[in-house]
């Protein structure tokens, strides 16, 4: 329990921040999972797709300061590279 007026306002926000960084969070798991299963289907057109809606939400969370910004340029590497390697699969 907070003991100052201050203190209490500075829980009710942070509680507040927490849901809307949870959120966030979760959307960018859950785009990655749309990412991998269309690169699981080798679908090129769903995968450019989700890749660029990814790519952006991580760009956005690491703005805003809900995911560092190494954290979102490593992810986007790695995304990168699986979405080459099945573009280079189907251009064979």
């Amino acid at each position: 329990m907070a003991n100052t007026k201050s203190a209490a306002k500075h829980a009710r926000t942070s509680l507040v921040r927490r849901n809307r960084n949870h959120s966030v969070k979760s959307e960018i798991k859950t785009r990655r999972k749309h990412f991998n299963n269309a690169l699981e289907k080798h679908d090129e057109a769903l995968a450019r797709d989700e890749f660029q809606k990814l790519s952006s939400r991580l760009d956005s969370a690491a703005k805003r300061g809900i995911i560092h910004k190494n954290v979102a340029n490593r992810s986007k590497s790695r995304i990168a590279k699986a979405l080459g390697k099945i573009l280079i699969k189907s251009a064979d």
